[in-house]
Order: structure tokens, then sequence, then C-alpha cells
């Protein structure tokens, strides 16, 4: 395989044009791809605040293998490699004088990419959180269920979903400002959340969830306030979002987790989601990491191990 086998292009519509189908294929395992594009195509690139990424794409004989996509100064996202096609690609963007920060991919890849990166840069990888990708099976809601009923956030809500998206960010480490002058910017800001409120009407936990894609819709994020945890709350919303993308078309539900984190996993798999694979992020050593918000690229943290918050 020869690094010319990578075809780059940083026009989203081409990108789309030659390998959208390929995304499309496995919607669930590109959800992360899907998402990026999707949001890129409809708002642009200023909806990341950054200027726009690098798109590749492993093609031969017409035929696409592999994708991956990169935005200035952050870390790299890429669909399944060969460890052969791994090494080929980190050749190819070491000849371009890239620099990453991070990799994030299902495991074996993210593990043969970080191998070839040091072999090739020196640079020493750290695996920095691994992380469980699931489906949703039969959707049961939690018993016992607790009392209350979901509600769509709608405009009078914006302060408080703000108020709790930046209790999020700070729960998982994320370097984000939200607020109103930034809130369109964020990561969050395209997604539709869910309240579930209690029967008194006091919201108690949130549930968002990205636009569909290709017949998949991912939940993220999903957060309670600490004091109002251990209740039954994450499950109910998580079981509200979930159910109302099923009931508008939605053939594939999926969502992440924190590997590391019996309590969310052990939540999700009761209510009906099922493990498809697990990702993981290696860091880069020797780049500076300071303030990477990494979901800001709707790729690695995604609010990702956040679905631990959803107890």
């Amino acid at each position: 395989m020869r690094p010319a086998d990578w075809q780059l292009t940083e026009d989203v519509d081409d990108f789309l044009a030659r390998a959208g189908d390929f995304l499309r294929s496995r919607p669930v395992l590109h959800t992360m791809p899907l998402s990026v594009t999707e949001k890129l195509r409809t708002l642009g690139a200023a909806a990341y605040g950054t200027p726009g990424p690098v798109f590749g794409r492993l093609e031969r004989a017409g035929e696409v293998d592999a994708v991956f996509y990169r935005f200035p100064s952050r870390g790299l996202s890429v669909t399944a490699l060969t460890p052969g096609q791994a090494d080929t690609l980190a050749a190819h963007l070491v000849d371009l004088g890239y620099s990453l920060p991070f990799v994030s991919a299902d495991h074996s890849t993210a593990a043969a990419f970080a191998e070839a990166w040091q072999r090739r840069t020196g640079e020493t990888p750290t695996l920095r959180v691994r992380l469980h990708l699931y489906r949703l099976g039969t959707l049961t809601p939690p018993e016992p269920f607790p009392e209350g009923g979901g509600r769509l956030v709608g405009e009078r809500d914006h302060e408080h979903l703000m108020r709790w998206c930046r209790e999020f960010a700070a729960d998982v480490g994320e370097a984000v400002t939200i607020d109103a002058a930034s809130w369109a910017g964020t990561r969050f800001a395209e997604k539709s959340y869910t309240f579930w409120e209690t029967a008194d009407g006091t919201p108690v936990s949130m549930a968002g969830v990205n636009p569909m894609v290709a017949g998949q819709v991912r939940v993220d994020p999903v957060y309670t306030p600490a004091h109002l945890r251990g209740r039954g709350y994450a499950g109910a919303v998580t079981v509200e979002v979930s159910r109302a993308a099923l009931d508008a078309g939605a053939k594939e539900v999926v969502l992440f987790t924190n590997a590391a984190n019996p309590t969310s996993n052990a939540l999700y798999q009761r209510i009906g989601y099922r493990r498809v694979t697990d990702f993981a992020v290696y860091d880069f050593a020797g780049q500076d990491l300071t303030g990477q918000d990494l979901t800001g690229q709707d790729l690695t943290g995604q609010g990702l191990a956040g679905q631990d918050l959803a107890r």
C-alpha cells in the first residue's frame, strides 16, 4: 500500500460525494464522522469555531476502505484500519508535517496507529481513556421507574440548559466556555434536549441527542446534578429520548460510556443498550494538550466520559 492511496481534501461536500456511501454503510461504527460531516455540511466550519478540518479517504480501485478527519491543532479521528494501513497513514501524515496531540479510533486501530506514530516520530503514546460504544436493542424502562415525566427543552429553558451544560463540562474536564455569546460555537448547540421533571415540574436530569444522520441518533450528553443522582432520573430521561428517536424513525440509537465506570455501563445495559466495540484515545508526548476541548470537534470526549454522570 502506498501513501498516495490516501486522498486528502478540505471540501466536505467533495469528501461526502466520494466517501458518504462508505460512512453510511456502517452508521453505528461511523457515528462520529457522520455527525461531524453533517454539522459541517449544514453549518460550515464556523460552527466549530476553527478553520475546517482536513478529510482523508483510503481509496483503491474506486472503493473507499477507511477515512479520517483532523482539525487544525487538534487530534486525529480515523475509522477502522489494519496495522499496515495505520502505518501508511502515519507515514503520510509525517511526510506532510502534521502534528497530532492525540488519536481517537476503535481500540485496535488507535493502538496500531499510536505504535506507528511513535515509531515514525519518537513521540510516546499514552492511553487516556477507553470507551464502550453501545447500540440500543430492546428498550426496557428501568424498575422502579421514577415519578415524573420528560419535557422537551425550549427557549425559556435556555439559561437552565447552559448552566447544566457548564456543570457537565466541568465534571468531565472539558475546557470550554458556555454562555450566550459562545453557545452557537459549542458542540452542545446543535443537539435537542429533554428534561426529566418531577411531578411538581422541577427539572432533575437531562439528555441530549444529536441530529439523525444515516438513520442513526447518538444520545449525548446525559447529566444529573450530583445531589440528585442515584434516584433513577438519568435512566428515565435516557429511555425518554431513546423512545423519541425510535418514534422519529431512527433505525439505530447509540451512545458512548467510559469503560472504567461500572455504574453507567450497568445502567445502559439495564435499559436495553448492548455493547458493540471499544474506542480509545491515545495522547502523544511532546504535544501541548492544555485547554484542548476534545469534544469541540464532536469526536472523542463527546461527553463520552460524561455518560458516567448518568446515574
